[in-house]
């Protein structure tokens, strides 16, 4: 709901050009001046927003759905996942593929300076934690739908740092929650360094995935029962998670070799009062050409409401000048000769908003609020796709293979041409080669809290100034020893 003022600030920045505006503004200041109309009653006033409308299509999530998989370093698989998994909110990748993706300029390589990295999708917002030699390449990511981005979804390397372990945060009703994803290799350093480390974090709703331990806890083709696995529940319990059985028994890995069978031993940890316990599915027909399944959880969470999509009127467009005329237009012919009691002051103001209402609804068109870019996947893709499904031979995945690469080069060509030619500048090409900008914050934490808004950034920053000052000024008034 906006005041009456409200209104008129917000349509004169739209409408320069409408002169008679401070007319009535100043008439209306003169009418309370004259009658003695107290503030606070008029402040009271409001007209109906034509705001709402702004806000037109929205998407309730009342559960996160998960898919997770080790995609044996295979970039065709996180592609094809991405592609044809939209349906889930987020993606947990173990042995991603990680290596050199082009050259970048560089002041001190002629030859430019090697960009690290794997599989970048706009509709798709990537975690990964950042190398700090090349060597030391993470082995487990997430992709997070960019539909949850206001759900302010966090890397936490400054909680746990290890290659092997990406620890993300996400804030539902004002309330923050976890989600742990590992890979645990056949030394099990990830298992060793959570073991070691002191870890205190609470709301941990789910730890997955590839623990690479065999054990008849979980998997009851294999008779034995491993100290690895004591150490795992320990862990699983210090964060008070338990083990969440299949809803279709099955292998999660299928070996490639003769004489080795299949074995489970990618888990699910769900918290200890979840009531998705024992419900998590397995996609053994899926796997392509991973020797890993992908599995699958919905986790509940607090019914969120996302916009997805609002009326706007594109700057500086033939829309933008048509509804400064109409409301210019339709303005001279309001009567504002006469505003002698809050009745008729009150009869203006919905005229008004009348007005702008009209004309908004007239001019507008409807856009998504988050960018999604045009998926270069066909339908010879999906083909395919299916063909190697149904036949699972090397030859039809050779096949898939050679039909996404070309797929792709075709639209990335015609996407290049089109920018090189919109404004006959190929140098606008160079945006496509330079370094992924970093978030400016990941994760501040003051007196325990973190910091995800302005408001509580500048808080902490006035708040670290105050006590430097006061210790500096503690310091200035110690006598000098003789």
């Amino acid at each position: 709901m906006f005041s009456f003022f409200q209104v008129l600030k917000l349509s004169r920045r739209l409408l320069s050009r409408l002169q008679p505006m401070s007319v009535l503004e100043t008439q209306v200041q003169q009418s309370m001046a004259t009658k003695r109309i107290h503030w606070d009653p008029w402040k009271q006033i409001q007209v109906n927003s034509f705001w709402h409308k702004w806000q037109t299509s929205r998407m309730i999530v009342k559960n996160l759905k998960i898919l997770l998989q080790n995609v044996r370093k295979n970039s065709l698989i996180i592609n094809t996942l991405l592609e044809t998994h939209n349906q889930f909110n987020i993606i947990l990748i173990q042995e991603p593929p990680w290596s050199e993706i082009r050259k970048i300029p560089s002041s001190i390589d002629c030859e430019g300076e090697p960009l690290m990295g794997t599989n970048h999708y706009p509709n798709w917002i990537l975690f990964a934690r950042f190398l700090s030699e090349r060597s030391d390449s993470p082995r487990v990511i997430a992709y997070i739908n960019i539909r949850l981005s206001s759900l302010q979804f966090l890397l936490h390397n400054d909680i746990i740092n290890h290659r092997d372990i990406s620890l993300i945060s996400f804030f539902n009703n004002n309330i923050c929650y976890y989600i742990m994803n590992i890979y645990s290799d056949s030394s099990h350093s990830a298992l060793k360094y959570l073991k070691d480390t002191e870890v205190n974090i609470d709301n941990v709703l789910l730890m997955t995935d590839d623990f690479n331990i065999r054990d008849n806890l979980w998997d009851l083709s294999f008779p034995f029962h491993s100290s690895i696995s004591d150490d795992l529940i320990i862990i699983a319990d210090s964060f008070n998670l338990t083990l969440s059985t299949l809803t279709n028994p099955c292998p999660t890995r299928y070996s490639d070799m003769a004489g080795e069978s299949n074995s489970v031993i990618d888990l699910i940890f769900l918290h200890y009062e979840s009531s998705e316990l024992d419900c998590h599915s397995i996609y053994p027909e899926n796997h392509l050409s991973s020797d890993h399944a992908p599995l699958s959880i919905d986790i509940s969470i607090h019914k969120e409401v996302i916009h997805t999509s609002k009326f706007l009127i594109p700057p500086k467009s033939d829309q933008e000048t048509s509804f400064i005329e109409e409301i210019i237009l339709n303005f001279k012919n309001l009567d504002i000769s006469d505003i002698g009691n809050m009745e008729k002051l009150e009869c203006i103001v919905n005229q008004f908003r009348a007005i702008i209402d009209q004309a908004w609804t007239k001019n507008t068109k409807k856009s998504r609020i988050y960018k999604h870019s045009k998926q270069w996947w066909t339908d010879a893709c999906s083909c395919s796709l299916n063909n190697y499904r149904t036949t699972r031979s090397l030859k039809n995945w050779q096949n898939f293979k050679k039909v996404v690469k070309t797929v792709k080069k075709s639209f990335f060509d015609v996407k290049i041409q089109e920018v090189a030619n919109k404004s006959h500048g190929p140098w606008e090409l160079m945006n496509w080669i330079k370094r992924c900008k970093l978030l400016a914050i990941k994760a501040i934490k003051y007196d325990g809290h973190l910091c995800l808004f302005p408001e509580s950034l500048w808080d902490a920053l006035h708040s670290t100034f105050n006590t430097a000052l006061n210790i500096f000024n503690e310091i200035e008034c110690k006598p000098s020893s003789q």
